[in-house]
């Protein structure tokens, strides 16, 4: 079992920042990609971001040169440090893990576990 934490959600104003913190259990960030997703009142989840250890980050075009995905192996923590955010960032942001090639790491339909979700709301 996987238990996945997500934290630093809020209101910010557009172009500010925030981080946000995804807190895995046990070894899960050595083991498993961890992904980042976000859903939008009325929309479907969307893939933003995900890391592998010995492997290259990965990021939907919406969020390259804002968003910067790093993992802490020592805190079992991913993070998603979002910068420059505009109100189209407004959503629901989950983490979520799965063992899955890179080539899947954009399905939602291949993460096998996730976190209650963080919410990030953006002020224009």
């Amino acid at each position: 079992q996987v238990d996945l934490v997500e934290s630093g959600g809020k209101l910010v104003q557009a172009g500010g920042s925030l981080r946000l913190s995804c807190a895995a259990s046990g070894g899960t960030v050595s083991t498993h990609t961890i992904g980042w997703f976000r859903q939008a009142p009325g929309k479907e989840r969307e893939f933003v971001a995900a890391t592998r250890q010995s492997a290259s980050n990965l990021y939907t075009d919406s969020v390259k040169g804002r968003f910067t995905i790093s993992r802490d192996i020592a805190k079992s923590t991913v993070f998603l440090q979002m910068d420059n955010l505009n109100p189209e960032d407004t959503a629901v942001y989950y983490c979520a893990a799965t063992r899955v090639v890179r080539s899947s790491w954009r399905d939602a339909g291949k993460y096998n576990y996730w976190g209650q979700g963080t919410q990030v709301t953006v002020s224009s």
